[in-house]
């Protein structure tokens, strides 16, 4: 004799199972919560009675259409993936707004420089890099002087000296 109904404990939740016409009901009775008892109920159709018998040629057709589905799923998802991309740099930029603040700011800044200042400052500079190239030949004139009478080459003068030039140090003197 089979059983029509069958009842499954567990220390969560009581299941009730019944078959009926190919379909099975599951009833889930979970634990009290705030004095009341849940009930969940679920039918399940089996899978075989929901589809048709097929042929080869209908199966082959499937598959190339499955084929060619997933290729369109990967191009989209190519596309999907740089159009992100390109989301995030434009989400990064500046916007018109911004940029048109940011600008009037420049423009009605107070600290400008003036041109007395400008010029004072490149005068400056002239005065400093016309010293630099004065000691830099009197230090050129001493180191030659000295390794005219001395037996080993400029480098190995210059290493044991410990001196550094400027173009050890990959420094040019700015032109004037």
């Amino acid at each position: 004799m089979k059983r029509k109904n069958a009842l499954y404990f567990n220390f969560n939740f009581c299941i009730l199972k019944r078959k009926s016409n190919n379909h099975s009901f599951f009833v889930f009775q979970y634990p009290f919560q705030n004095g009341k008892s849940n009930y969940q109920i679920r039918t399940r159709t089996p899978t075989w009675a929901q589809f048709k018998d097929v042929n080869d040629a209908d199966l082959k057709a499937m598959d190339s259409q499955i084929s060619e589905l997933s290729a369109e799923v990967q191009s989209l998802t190519q596309t999907c993936r740089q159009l992100d991309a390109e989301l995030k740099e434009l989400n990064s930029s500046l916007t018109t707004e911004e940029m048109v603040a940011r600008l009037e700011k420049i423009k009605s800044a107070t600290n400008h420089v003036t041109p007395e200042e400008k010029e004072k400052v490149y005068k400056e500079r002239d005065v400093y890099v016309k010293e630099w190239r004065k000691r830099k030949r009197l230090a050129s004139d001493m180191i030659n002087a000295i390794l005219e009478g001395y037996p080993k080459s400029k480098k190995e003068f210059l290493d044991e000296a410990g001196v550094e030039t400027d173009e050890d140090c990959k420094v040019a003197v700015p032109s004037t």
